[in-house]
């Protein structure tokens, strides 16, 4: 099986965003400060091994269905976006995490017209995992 082309797209842009995700939480987790950051900290950078996680899972697929990295991977990469203070953090993770479960659905739809039910399953398992990253970060705005 080789993946179409549109599909090798998103799974690299999927790629792309999984890496930001993975830094941005990593760079949360070091520039900690005060006590909320303290209380969060540890939060972050098991969110960052998630995200790193992910990525090496969908490459690995991706790698397997024939597909390559894009040349321009780094270009597709959003900035890594830290935030001032925790608020502004939780409110840029939460659109990240909003923006990867767009994308992962969106990945499923073409899955299931493409009959690629292994990949289709890999998303799902990742977009639960999104899906609980985003509750955590929802959890933790509201309880500010």
């Amino acid at each position: 099986m080789k993946a179409s082309p549109e599909l090798a797209a998103l799974m690299n842009k999927a790629i792309a965003s999984e890496i930001q995700a993975s830094m941005q939480y990593l760079w949360q987790h070091i520039l900690w400060s005060g006590i909320d950051g303290h209380s969060t900290k540890d939060q972050f950078k098991e969110l960052s091994d998630e995200e790193r996680g992910h990525a090496e899972e969908i490459a690995d697929r991706l790698y397997y269905l024939s597909g390559i990295p894009q040349k321009g991977l780094k270009a597709s990469m959003a900035p890594v976006e830290i935030g001032d203070d925790l608020a502004a953090r939780l409110e840029l993770d939460k659109e990240a995490e909003q923006t990867a479960i767009d994308l992962y659905n969106q990945i499923i739809e073409l899955c299931i017209e493409e009959d690629d039910k292994t990949t289709e399953w890999l998303f799902r398992e990742i977009l639960s995992d999104e899906e609980k990253h985003h509750d955590i970060i929802t959890t933790l705005l509201e309880e500010r």
